[in-house]
């Protein structure tokens, strides 16, 4: 078939095959021309993906990906004639899962697209890790792949509650230190005379409880990651030492001489304004500048509201695996139209107390006693409707309302992207990006 192929193609063939995550060739127009053994294997049960456009193997798409709102990395390489990187979630033998795709030209208009998996977030419900699949989660998981090889700091910002934790543990472990330590420090819990002591470490004798010498964690960080957690409690006499740090990367433990010199990725987290602390002198502006070069804003729970129902079905796992309660359909409505000012945190509270209520049995809304006064709402399916989605109006209920709910619903089912939608519900994506983000504030 490809004895003729030029010499660029043939290399990439050879290539293909010695690739042990799947992988695929494919023409300008999104053919698949070539697959590797690990990419037949992944789709073995839609036969051959030879001749088959990539976007309908990976996505089930009638398009290429860029057509229905997503970022499409063969349109990226066409356009720039260099390697290219995005996250997508594609459809395998193990359901939904986000992958790193990777393309780079060939000669001859050819394209190698590898697909990595990313073990750091899932798609669908996990025991570990980050999961999700809202527009707003995956556009801050798309930046965590982005920064996690670059040696710069990362700020974290967000609500409490949000998982800031979780996303620095994320940058971690896709980044090339993933081997080295994490060492997560809070900040806000420790007294401001031992902060200097826990961060630099101390000599034995440098104060009266100092029985011993002890190496602080950035020590213990050394080659690896260090997570300040709610920087903004930093004192602001301390907040010197911290800049001396970053900038000198040495520093002396408390009641020492000599300087010792240490090397670690530093990624900070807080829920406060710092900005309005560095402008009231709260927080000094030459700190704040070398934090923030790579900000990264998590958003709330009420922002990931179609997230709702995998992170409860997660929660479940992690707190009673392998045999969770099930979550009804009912109970999962009352979680979604709750506004969660705890964010992740507060729905973890809210599953672990049900299930205790629920006994093992499925949980119910009546093991939700603290939603008693949240609103369903008036656009309910209608059981068992069929594909089509039928839908049930309690009464008469304002039409704003009404499209509303309906927008909610149908963002929560649809599994392409926003150009598709628009198109099916007769709209421009401008107008259904104005709408939504209407219906996701409310």
């Amino acid at each position: 078939m490809f004895s003729d192929s030029p010499p660029g193609f043939a290399g990439a063939l050879q290539r293909l095959e010695r690739l042990t995550v799947p992988a695929i060739l494919l023409d300008g127009e999104y053919r698949i021309l070539a697959a590797n053994a690990a990419y037949r294997d992944e789709h073995r049960e839609a036969g051959s993906p030879v001749g088959a456009f990539c976007y309908a193997v990976s996505h089930g798409y009638d398009r290429p990906c860029d057509q229905v709102g997503e970022s499409c990395p063969l349109a990226a390489v066409r356009g720039s004639g260099l390697k290219e990187r995005r996250l997508h979630i594609h459809q395998a033998l193990r359901g939904r899962e986000y992958v790193e795709v990777e393309i780079q030209p060939v000669e001859g208009d050819y394209y190698l697209e590898v697909l990595r998996p990313t073990l750091i977030a899932s798609a669908g419900p996990s025991p570990v890790g980050l999961v999700g699949r809202a527009p707003a989660f995956y556009r801050v998981l798309e930046l965590v792949h982005q920064v996690a090889r670059e040696p710069v700091p990362v700020l974290l910002l967000g609500e409490s509650g949000t998982g800031k934790e979780l996303i620095a543990r994320a940058i971690h472990e896709a980044s090339d230190r993933v081997e080295r330590p994490f060492v997560p420090v809070e900040c806000s819990g420790l007294a401001e005379n031992l902060f200097e002591s826990e961060l630099f470490g101390h000599l034995k004798g440098a104060f009266t409880s100092a029985n011993q010498s002890k190496a602080g964690l950035v020590e213990v960080a050394h080659r690896g990651t260090l997570f300040l957690d709610e920087i903004g409690e930093v004192p602001l006499q301390l907040q010197v030492k911290l800049l001396r740090l970053l900038e000198t990367r040495t520093f002396r433990r408390v009641g020492a001489v000599e300087s010792r010199t240490v090397d670690f990725r530093l990624i900070c987290a807080t829920n406060r304004d710092l900005r309005a602390m560095v402008g009231d002198g709260s927080f000094r502006k030459d700190l704040y500048y070398r934090l923030s070069t790579f900000p990264i804003e998590l958003p709330p729970l009420r922002r990931r509201r179609e997230d709702i129902g995998l992170l409860a079905r997660s929660l479940l796992l992690r707190m009673a695996a392998p045999n969770p309660p099930e979550l009804t359909r009912e109970a999962e409505t009352l979680l979604e139209n709750y506004p969660f000012p705890g964010n992740i945190r507060e729905l973890q509270n809210l599953l672990e107390r049900a299930r205790i209520l629920g006994g093992g049995r499925p949980l119910r809304s009546e093991h939700f006693p603290e939603l008693t006064d949240v609103r369903i709402p008036d656009l309910v399916p209608v059981p068992d409707g069929g594909p089509d989605g039928l839908f049930r109006v309690a009464g008469i209920v304002p039409l704003e309302r009404l499209e509303r709910d309906y927008l909610r619903h149908v963002v929560a089912g649809h599994g392409g992207g926003r150009q598709d939608l628009a198109e099916r519900l007769g709209v421009s994506l401008r107008t259904l990006a104005r709408k939504l983000e209407r219906a996701w504030k409310e």
